[in-house]
């Protein structure tokens, strides 16, 4: 058995996923890499990582889920921390009337499964342990109007579940959070993000770009190593000040914004209105 924490982080062959297995293994944890296709990606993370192993599963299949963790209990005999960040399933985008019922319900479906199947095989481990962490990846796209009504209301309902979670937990000493990026540079994001998007997330960052994984796998490493220990039950946002900057540089007439801005934002908001 491994005397070594276990982190299970589901959807970890890239992206965010990846970025946070680096980040738990760089701490010391055996990490679990899940993933659904790309087993060269996830074999390579493995080796960077060192104490890890991969292992496939489509975390929105019951079945699945319950032999991938069988397996990490038999081989390991425990898992201390489980970050449901798998992107079960790309949304639908365009106009509400022009997206089908059952594109919008796959949507919503596959992103529930990937944490339900897995919350509901791991979290009675973490009861008998009386302690586990588990963080959830949400979207800051549940609270605003981008594009896609089945992933904002996917990711609202994660938010949703997380609390509902944390609830249950709460007196096993598990800590249940959410982690809501805002837009970030990742593979997945590649596919859809034009370069009038990027600049757009870019702008409105206070650290002058799209967000990167690693930027996300630090606030979760945070909420799992224990120096947020008594967190839990949150959602928190991860997002360069997005809404803050938005306001600076959308909400005011455009020489109030240049009157009023602090120096550094001068030249990012007028290069952009």
């Amino acid at each position: 058995m491994n005397s070594k924490q276990v982190a299970l982080v589901s959807g970890a062959g890239r992206g965010i996923g990846a970025a946070t297995a680096r980040e738990l293994g760089r701490l010391g944890y055996h990490v679990i890499v899940n993933y659904l296709r790309d087993a060269e990606s996830a074999e390579l993370l493995v080796k960077q990582i060192g104490a890890a192993q991969a292992i496939r599963a489509d975390v929105t299949d019951e079945g699945q889920v319950a032999t991938l963790v069988d397996r990490v209990i038999a081989e390991h005999g425990r898992i201390d921390v489980l970050v449901g960040n798998a992107n079960t399933a790309a949304p639908p985008f365009g106009p509400l009337e022009h997206v089908p019922w059952a594109a919008f319900a796959a949507k919503v479906n596959a992103e529930l499964a990937g944490v339900y199947h897995l919350t509901r095989k791991v979290l009675p481990i973490m009861r008998r342990r009386r302690s586990g962490r588990i963080v959830y990846v949400s979207a800051t796209a549940a609270e605003l109007i981008m594009g896609s009504a089945a992933h904002s209301t996917a990711k609202a309902a994660v938010n949703a579940f997380a609390l509902q979670v944390a609830g249950a937990a709460i007196a096993d000493g598990i800590t249940v959070n959410a982690v809501a990026p805002g837009g970030v540079g990742t593979d997945a994001t590649a596919e859809v993000f034009t370069d009038e998007v990027r600049r757009h997330f870019g702008d409105r960052s206070v650290t002058g770009s799209m967000l990167r994984p690693q930027d996300l796998a630090r606030p979760i490493a945070a909420l799992v190593d224990g120096a947020f220990a008594a967190v839990t039950g949150q959602i928190i946002p991860v997002d360069g000040g997005y809404p803050l900057l938005s306001q600076l540089l959308d909400g005011l007439p455009r020489s109030l914004v240049a009157l009023h801005e602090p120096a550094p934002l001068r030249g990012r908001c007028c290069a952009n209105t």
